[in-house]
């Protein structure tokens, strides 16, 4: 185990630090039974930092024994989500768009049926209706809106991506879509005229000062520091610390927005973005969002109608805001309002406004087989600890 010297005290912010041991000693027993290869966390509650520890290995291989570290960089995957829905909300802030608005009065393809009535309401909620991502539902005949781009070649990434079509019409199903979010990123290009994956970076990363997270994972000071969780990762990151790397991607990917998945952080800036959010907007002074803006944000959007099928959930009601989940169902202790989002591979992000308390964690799984007992359960034991 490695833990880094925080400013507080668990005791200190009203947090029992025999229950940290129960929270590491969670962490090490899913290791143990091979469910995940590490863990770290970082918690602070009403702003004040308490906990920043990490266990486990820094690699998927058994004979490397180097540790996880609790400033290991590592790809939030769609917790980035939570950073674009900042941005919309900024952009709102400021005059330049309505939740309400349709998509089509910005991007001209979607002033067309069946896509004319999509709002980015409906794109921040996962309600528009827009095919889900590849796996939501088994059809092993299905095109996703990727690979519609791929077949394109970059020449129009949007009116490609609409072949897929409509599973259905807006507002009925809650659907997650990816996809949704990579169009929130065209609309942030669009409408502030900075390339979304830039403006994130300008007017939310670095004026929050998150010294360790971005989009740009090449560069050999941030694979350095990089978990391992797979040979694939691994062989990209040996190639970048030798020089020898080469990206195979066609030019117009970096034309496309990667707001749906493609930032890398630590959990300690996670819990400082996270504590921004709790703190109505302001973290060390300076503003990045509103305060009626993220009550706006963590307002319950869904209603009970709308009901979720992906990953044979059955169409029970899935409950969210415009942008963050909202759900508080029977396995969750945490108070009633808590807003968070999870990312595969994976780690999650959790602000509970009531109790201010934010926590962020990575927990890579082992051969990225998703499980609930890391994820969920850890989150109980968390919350276990508040005095």
């Amino acid at each position: 185990m490695l833990s880094f010297e925080t400013k507080y005290k668990p005791e200190e912010v009203g947090y029992d630090p025999a229950r940290l041991e129960v929270v590491t000693k969670h962490f090490e027993d899913m290791i143990a039974q091979k469910k995940i290869i590490a863990a770290n966390y970082c918690m602070a509650r009403d702003g004040k930092v308490f906990a920043d520890i990490a266990v486990g290995k820094l690699s998927f291989r058994q004979e490397d024994i180097r540790e996880h570290r609790p400033d290991t960089i590592q790809r939030i995957a769609s917790i980035t989500k939570l950073f674009t829905t900042v941005a919309i909300w900024q952009l709102v802030e400021n005059g330049k768009l309505r939740v309400n608005q349709r998509v089509g009065e910005i991007i001209d393809e979607f002033n067309e049926k069946p896509f004319y009535d999509i709002t980015i309401a409906h794109l921040l909620t996962h309600t528009s209706g827009l095919h889900p991502d590849p796996g939501c539902f088994e059809n092993k005949y299905f095109q996703s809106p990727w690979d519609f781009i791929v077949e394109d070649k970059g020449k129009n990434w949007i009116a490609a991506a609409l072949k897929s079509g409509m599973r259905m019409k807006p507002g009925q199903e809650w659907a997650y879509c990816s996809f949704g979010f990579v169009i929130l990123g065209e609309i942030i290009t669009r409408v502030s005229k900075e390339f979304a994956n830039d403006y994130i970076t300008e007017h939310i990363i670095k004026p929050c000062g998150l010294k360790d997270t971005g989009f740009d994972f090449l560069r050999p000071e941030i694979i350095a520091r990089t978990n391992i969780p797979n040979e694939r990762r691994e062989k990209a990151i040996n190639e970048i610390l030798a020089g020898t790397f080469e990206d195979d991607r066609e030019e117009f990917w970096d034309k496309i927005p990667q707001t749906g998945g493609a930032i890398y952080s630590t959990a300690s800036d996670l819990c400082k973005f996270g504590t921004m959010l709790q703190q109505g907007g302001y973290i060390d002074g300076v503003r990045i969002l509103g305060r009626k803006a993220i009550e706006k944000m963590t307002t319950l959007y869904t209603a009970p109608h709308i009901k979720d099928y992906c990953w044979n959930a059955g169409g029970v009601y899935r409950e969210y805001g415009l942008g963050p989940d909202m759900r508080c169902t029977d396995m969750c202790i945490y108070s009633k309002g808590t807003y968070f989002h999870e990312g595969s591979g994976g780690c999650a992000l959790i602000i509970d406004p009531v109790e201010k308390l934010v926590v962020a964690f990575f927990i890579p799984f082992v051969d990225d087989v998703w499980s609930p007992e890391p994820l969920y359960n850890a989150a109980a034991v968390m919350w276990a600890g508040l005095i």
